[in-house]
């Protein structure tokens, strides 16, 4: 608002004088009115010829210092600490929680600009007050206020209740399917952004819930619906899809936006690592902290802040007795993980053994999350996954904290043993990690999709070789993974469900296939992933209907074994 206050008294100008020019050649004496009305006419007149729309002589003189300011950004010059408090000060930011507000609503607007993609001028601007005010929450202020931070392992709860919320309400109403990014028209309904888009694609310029005919086709981001899904979803293990909109924003990041944006995150990393090195604990701590929020969705930042060589001072602060700068630490660490060049540093430091540290030992049970988190990253160089699995804490580390009742900390884990089974030698120690009981015992107890789908991954990937396929057959879950394979809403799911049964079929030999066949419901839960199914998991039931039937053709004269469905519906599959 204050950038824009010369061109809002602009706007206001051009209204007034389109006003009293309108007023002039009226042709008031023409037209019958009373005389207290013609008098309030006359009044306006004469207000709209001397009224002046100037911004305020303050508003000016902080627009001039803030531009001063930003122009020292793109020289690499340190702005002055006492004027930039007396810009926040007459915009009324006086602390950190205040001034992180003002870079997300920065940070969500530069969104919709960029998706926009029309006034390069405007958005060269939002990112320029995104860089200041991202400094300013870094630099001038030294403590932060608990709105719902975790500097000190403190975290307020800012959802929102979802008590009494229609699910269907949150999904998209031409789709129907949980929206990813709900954008609402000039009618008042909104939409998931690639439903509406096509829609408008298709020639449409109504409203698809009420026919009316829209005035605008701009869509809007509706911020607080699109919170309350993710939360709902959060809650419940049900996968968030990622909008093409959403990889969009995330690929914005991957340029400052502005050179006085740039320039003010390459001194604000010089600033972060003195604190990192020379700071006091608490100092060091904030530090950590400032990292953390940073680079959780920037790109850019997490670049920068590689390349200024923050990565060997967190590994240090790993070792950390106090346990909020050791979480923050391996949280700035995590988003880290996930640069390329952020992963070499990493492990070119001996950053594995302090991560796998803090997996087994982390002073707190977010700490120990977040670095299952950072070795998933970390594990998608093959290299990474050699040295990973080569360490004898990290498997055993990772099962341990499969058990915690956490589901961030089992989603973590599960994710990481998964990427580890990318590398074959890793295959025999996750099945000596005891890993198998400790699935199908998930899969027996959880009601949570995502933890189950995670789970079938890591069995399945087992299964494809003799020794997994022994070690899950011993504990009987041939019946389970039928009764998952009938019952589950995830394509996913099924899918791994499918492959670990063709894989022990495979692996197993007749006895698993004379076990298959004598149970009733598995057929129809195959022939419907041959059309419902991904075409994955619709080869592989295919393969798997083979397998069975040739086994009761060949056995049809045994009478222990009874046809799972009438020979004339196996015939398509040959």
């Amino acid at each position: 608002m204050l950038v824009n206050s010369d061109r809002a008294a602009n706007q206001f100008r051009i209204v007034i004088r389109g006003l009293a020019t309108g007023l002039d050649v009226f042709p008031l004496s023409t037209v019958d009115m009373s005389n207290e009305a013609k008098d309030l006419v006359e009044l306006i007149i004469r207000q709209a010829r001397k009224a002046s729309f100037e911004p305020d002589p303050d508003d000016k003189k902080a627009v001039k210092d803030l531009m001063r300011i930003l122009n020292h950004f793109e020289e690499g010059i340190a702005p002055d600490p006492i004027e930039i408090r007396r810009i926040l000060d007459y915009l009324g930011i006086h602390k950190w929680s205040s001034c992180n507000k003002e870079v997300k609503f920065l940070d969500s607007e530069i969104g919709t600009e960029f998706s926009n993609g029309e006034n390069i001028t405007k958005l060269e601007l939002l990112c320029s007050l995104m860089g200041f005010m991202s400094y300013c929450r870094c630099v001038i202020f030294d403590t932060v206020d608990f709105e719902s931070q975790h500097l000190n392992g403190q975290c307020s709860n800012i959802s929102k209740d979802l008590k009494g919320i229609n699910v269907d309400d949150l999904k998209c109403p031409i789709s129907l399917e949980m929206m990813s990014d709900p954008v609402t028209l000039s009618s008042g309904h909104t939409y998931d952004r690639c439903s509406i888009l096509k829609w408008f694609r298709s020639g449409n310029a109504t409203c698809p819930k009420t026919g009316e005919k829209l005035t605008s086709t701009e869509l809007v981001p509706n911020l607080v619906l699109k919170g309350m899904i993710q939360q709902y979803c959060a809650e419940n293990g049900i996968p968030v899809v990622v909008s093409r909109g959403k990889n969009r924003d995330i690929s914005r990041t991957v340029m400052a936006g502005s050179s006085a944006g740039e320039g003010a995150m390459k001194m604000l990393a010089g600033f972060l690592i003195n604190k990192l090195v020379n700071g006091s604990r608490e100092e060091m701590n904030k530090a950590a902290f400032e990292i953390r929020v940073l680079t959780k969705t920037s790109i850019f930042n997490r670049s920068c802040l590689v390349e200024s060589g923050t990565i060997p001072h967190l590994l240090k602060l790993l070792l950390s007795e106090d346990s909020n700068t050791q979480e923050n630490s391996i949280a700035a660490l995590l988003n880290l993980s996930k640069h390329s060049k952020g992963k070499c540093v990493i492990v070119e430091n001996e950053g594995l053994d302090l991560i796998v540290h803090v997996l087994r030992k982390g002073l707190k049970i977010e700490a120990q999350q977040h670095a299952a988190a950072t070795l998933f990253y970390l594990a998608s160089d093959e290299e990474n996954r050699v040295l990973i699995g080569e360490n004898p804490e990290a498997i055993p580390g990772l099962v341990e904290l499969v058990k915690n009742e956490n589901h961030h900390c089992k989603r973590n884990a599960l994710v990481a043993i998964f990427g580890l089974l990318v590398h074959p030698e890793n295959h025999w120690r996750v099945l000596a990690s005891g890993v198998v009981p400790l699935l199908l015992n998930l899969l027996r107890d959880s009601e949570r999709e995502d933890l189950v789908t995670d789970s079938l991954a890591i069995l399945a990937t087992l299964a494809e070789k003799i020794d997994g396929t022994v070690a899950i057959l011993r504990r009987g879950a041939l019946q389970l993974l039928v009764g998952i394979l009938n019952t589950s809403t995830s394509r996913t799911g099924k899918e791994y469900c499918v492959s670990m049964l063709l894989a022990l079929c495979v692996n197993g030999g007749l006895d698993v296939v004379a076990r298959l066949v004598k149970i009733p419901s598995l057929m129809g839960s195959l022939y419907s992933q041959l059309s419902e199914g991904t075409s994955r998991a619709s080869k592989k039931a295919s393969a798997i209907i083979k397998i069975l039937h040739q086994f009761y053709e060949n056995n049809s004269s045994s009478a222990s074994v009874t046809p799972v469905l009438p020979r004339e519906q196996f015939v398509h599959v040959w």
